[in-house]
């Protein structure tokens, strides 16, 4: 009994430890400039106009000041509810704009969504609205890029392999979520 407990309490602190560190995008190594360094995300929210420039990862530890700001800017503008944002997703937008070079405002079309409002776009006919949106669980996002081509964000977050990426050409944005590797 006491070998047993012992055993599960050394195996809880090993696995809080692990908190700290984040698992960047699946199947690719850790760019140590966000383990070493900081990462910070500039963000425009198309639909309520607000700006953020969040520096979200600092000294080997997510900011939670930062992350609450961003939660804020990444709400669902329908409803105005917020729910916190996957960090690993934000992990993979920082990773997305070193491979481009970009310190530029990622444009956002959908961050969080509230499930009322998936079900409303999915009544209404919205192309490409799934019932069990990740969006509805803080884990993907719709984005573009001012002056950067689609196809060349839709290929840039596809070699990232951190989820899934979707290309809406007729909508102008890409989606990128950290569910499993997929493409569309």
């Amino acid at each position: 009994m006491i070998q047993r407990r012992s055993f599960l309490k050394s195996s809880l602190l090993l696995a809080s430890s692990s908190l700290a560190l984040p698992t960047l995008a699946k199947n690719t190594s850790p760019d140590s400039s966000f383990l070493s360094g900081e990462c910070c995300l500039r963000f425009y929210n198309t639909h309520t106009g607000e700006k953020l420039k969040s520096t979200f990862w600092a000294e080997g530890a997510f900011v939670p000041d930062a992350l609450k700001d961003i939660n804020k800017v990444l709400r669902d503008h329908r409803s105005n509810k917020i729910a916190e944002i996957d960090p690993q997703l934000l992990l993979l937008l920082g990773q997305l704009n070193d491979k481009l070079g970009n310190s530029k405002e990622l444009h956002i079309i959908s961050g969080y969504r509230a499930p009322e409002s998936n079900a409303f776009l999915a009544s209404h006919g919205s192309g490409g609205v799934a019932k069990r949106s990740l969006h509805m669980d803080g884990k993907a996002i719709d984005i573009r890029l001012p002056g950067t081509d689609l196809r060349s964000l839709q290929k840039a977050a596809m070699s990232l392999k951190g989820g899934g990426v979707g290309y809406y050409a007729s909508s102008q944005f890409v989606h990128m979520d950290t569910g499993r590797v997929r493409y569309w």
